[in-house]
């Protein structure tokens, strides 16, 4: 998996400055659009553009099970992850929904999944069928990892083959909000207790339940979490990994990344301590509403676009901020300036 640790060219600089100098020049107080005008800058930059648009999205829904769902720490049974796979599939999903009212091309990729579906809408890029309980053992071999991995790169230039100009990824996976908040505790260094949440409606009662078990997974991997593919190997989800690999590879194309809640900013958080310049290619497209959400947010000192109260993952967040990238395109390249308007600013 040498490619992890290739070269990421940064956005350009010189694009960047001349976005800045445009929305200097455009018929309003400076700075009065907000983040409008930041997003703005930063296609610019990414796209090496004056005119930055976001008109062809594509949207990679990486679907696993997990071995920690037999410690009980989520509200729903596994067989769940298969029969959300197939609404995907059927296009009934809220991801769908939302897709394909902003016509982003939409597929969801088995990267680990229980039970193998033949649909002809699911792509299968399978590393096993399931991770192990990393509650008793490492999730993952170091095999599993790379193809989950590489699955998430496959998905990236599938993206790239249709001229994708933004990235999304989601995931599915019942009980993978154990697997990211282990995750978040060995990167971040911080207690089970600060960073589990509901994931999927749990009550207090099953929450504490939840953190007890991630705790005890720490424990005893705690000599092997020494960096960040230790991390994703010992404690994470095949889609998670399938996440960081699209991140990472999505960023060395220079292909702009929207990313989605919780799971998903846990995987931005593996990829940026892999590489940190992936870093400079990543747009964060909401605050959910799970507990450790924010503080990972807060130490990747990323700016959410969007607080909606929203906790469902599958990249339903991130497709919903997607027209406010396009506004804030039309804004910056259809906007009059004050030499335009014949407005004096002086």
């Amino acid at each position: 998996m040498d490619y992890l640790f290739d070269k990421v060219t940064a956005p350009n600089a010189d694009f960047e400055l001349l976005a800045r100098q445009k929305q200097a020049q455009l018929t309003k107080p400076q700075g009065s659009l907000g983040m409008l005008e930041e997003i703005a800058v930063r296609l610019s930059a990414m796209q090496q553009t004056q005119t930055p648009k976001i008109e062809k999205v594509w949207v990679s829904v990486f679907a696993a099970d997990h071995g920690i769902a037999a410690e009980n720490v989520s509200a729903f049974p596994q067989a769940v992850s298969v029969e959300m796979v197939k609404n995907f599939a059927a296009g009934g999903a809220a991801v769908n929904v939302l897709s394909r009212h902003v016509h982003a091309d939409f597929e969801v990729i088995d990267v680990g999944l229980l039970q193998t579906l033949t649909l002809k809408n699911i792509v299968t890029d399978k590393s096993a069928q399931g991770t192990a309980n990393f509650s008793h053992q490492a999730a993952m071999t170091v095999p599993q990892l790379n193809h989950a991995l590489t699955a998430g790169k496959n998905a990236v230039k599938r993206a790239q083959a249709h001229q994708a100009q933004l990235f999304i990824g989601g995931e599915m996976g019942i009980a993978n909000t154990s697997s990211a908040s282990a995750i978040a505790c060995a990167l971040l260094k911080q207690s089970p207790n600060a960073l589990t949440g509901a994931g999927t409606g749990l009550n207090s009662e099953a929450i504490a339940h939840k953190a007890q078990v991630i705790e005890h997974a720490l424990k005893l991997h705690q000599q092997q979490l020494d960096n960040p593919l230790k991390v994703l190997q010992f404690l994470g989800g095949f889609e998670i990994a399938a996440l960081v690999g699209a991140y990472i590879f999505a960023a060395q194309q220079q292909l702009p990344v929207l990313v989605d809640g919780f799971i998903a900013t846990a995987a931005a958080l593996v990829a940026i301590t892999i590489n940190r310049e992936v870093q400079d290619w990543l747009i964060y497209a909401h605050q959910s509403e799970e507990k450790g959400h924010q503080q990972i947010l807060q130490a990747l000192n990323a700016k959410p676009l969007l607080n909606l109260a929203m906790r469902l993952g599958e990249a339903s967040g991130a497709v919903v901020a997607v027209p406010l990238l396009q506004m804030a395109c039309k804004l910056h390249n259809e906007m009059a300036t004050f030499k335009q308007a014949h407005i004096t600013t002086e």
